[in-house]
Formats: C-alpha cells, sequence, structure tokens
C-alpha cells in the first residue's frame, strides 16, 4: 500500500471520530484522535482475522464431514482413509469463501495503516492525513459548499455521512492541498466509498467530484 493511500483511509477514519464543530479541534486532538484510531484498527484486524480462522476451521469440518459421509466412503472398511470426492455444489462454498476472503482483506488493510502510522520511517502517512484534517478545519464552509453546491437538491445535512467524509477529503485535496495527481485522489475516493459506503455512492463521489474538477478549472 502506498504511503498517501494509507494516508487517506486514515483520515477517513479520522474524520468519523469527529464529535463536535471541526474548528474547535487542534493538531493535538487529531494527533490523539488518530492514535485512538489506529488502536481500534489494530483491535478490529486482531479479531477479524481470528473470525477468518474459525471460518475456516467451519469450512473444513463440512468438507470432511461431506467426504467422510458420502456414498463412496460409507461403504470403506473401518480405519480405511477417506477417499476424495467432488463436490456437487459449489455457490455455498464459493459464498464462505468470499466471506472469508472479506474479512482478510480488511484485516490485512487494517494492519497495514496500523503500520504504517507507527513505523518512523512512514510518519508521512500521519502527517499527511492531519494535514488534510488542518486544511479541511480551515476551508470547511468552502468544501461543504462545494458538496452542497453539486449534491442535486441534497441537503449536506442528510448526506450519507462515510460519503459526506469522502467528498471532504478528497475536495480538501484538490483545492488546498493541491499536491496530488487530479486522478489519483479522484480514483482513491473512489474506491473508498466502493469499499466502505453504498452501493450507490461510488458513482454518487465520482460524480460530484467531476463537477469540482470542472467548475474550478482544475488540470
Amino acid at each position: 500500500m502506498q504511503a498517501r493511500r494509507a494516508a487517506r483511509e486514515l483520515a477517513l477514519i479520522l474524520f468519523s471520530q469527529f464529535e463536535k464543530e471541526i474548528t474547535k479541534y487542534t493538531k493535538k486532538d487529531f494527533e490523539d484522535i488518530m492514535l485512538k484510531s489506529v488502536r481500534i484498527l489494530s483491535n478490529s484486524a486482531s479479531e477479524e482475522l481470528k473470525l477468518t480462522v474459525g471460518s475456516l476451521i467451519d469450512l473444513k469440518d463440512t468438507l470432511e464431514t461431506y467426504e467422510a459421509e458420502h456414498e463412496s466412503n460409507l461403504s470403506r472398511p473401518m480405519g480405511a482413509k477417506n477417499k476424495p470426492v467432488q463436490i456437487p455444489m459449489t455457490d455455498e462454498m464459493i459464498s464462505k469463501v468470499d466471506s472469508m476472503l472479506d474479512i482478510a482483506e480488511k484485516a490485512i488493510l487494517a494492519l497495514e495503516i496500523a503500520e504504517f502510522t507507527t513505523l518512523e520511517s512512514q510518519s508521512e502517512v500521519k502527517n499527511y492525513a492531519i494535514e488534510i484534517a488542518e486544511q479541511f478545519k480551515i476551508n470547511h464552509e468552502a468544501v461543504d459548499n462545494e458538496i452542497q453546491k453539486y449534491a442535486n437538491g441534497w441537503d449536506i445535512s442528510r448526506l450519507v455521512k462515510m460519503d459526506k467524509d469522502i467528498l471532504r477529503i478528497a475536495i480538501t485535496e484538490l483545492l488546498f492541498s493541491k499536491d496530488a495527481p487530479i486522478k489519483v485522489v479522484v480514483d482513491e475516493a473512489v474506491e473508498l466509498a466502493k469499499k466502505y459506503s453504498t452501493d450507490d455512492s461510488s458513482s454518487f463521489v465520482n460524480g460530484i467530484l467531476a463537477k469540482v474538477i470542472v467548475e474550478n478549472g482544475l488540470k
């Protein structure tokens, strides 16, 4: 995972923890919330990996039971090793594997972010996430006005919070950080929406960011 991508993931977690007006937070507050978030991520990753191991054990038990109770093995002598058998229905197995892969990917991501944030050599992650938060603190009214302007009649207070936070991060980068390529900012905002929000969120986020780019003459 690239440092900036990890920083955006961390910034999203940071934004989700805000409980008061953004202007009331200090840089120390941002750092404290981030440390708390990394601890939550690490604990969450540990629990999710345990779930994955448990699911793998259940899946193995299911396969072994199916094999042992298959008609070709029921007629074998006691103590004889079971013969491998075909699995006629794959959809249930695929669904179980997909669930485990999803859990494992989230756990790996959480551990990567935690590692990036805690390693001294990767302080860029923490610094960039805090920079986004501080730039949003200074320019929050302008950023929210951009969202409201292009939200197709939606009141900003009624938007899905995850979508709003993703847009706040991306628009802050586009208009006030101006340090990352536009395509990268948009693509990663869309990926965050796909990963963490609703089915329609990625197209919603992409649409608003496209208008922000055009209307502000960004290149």
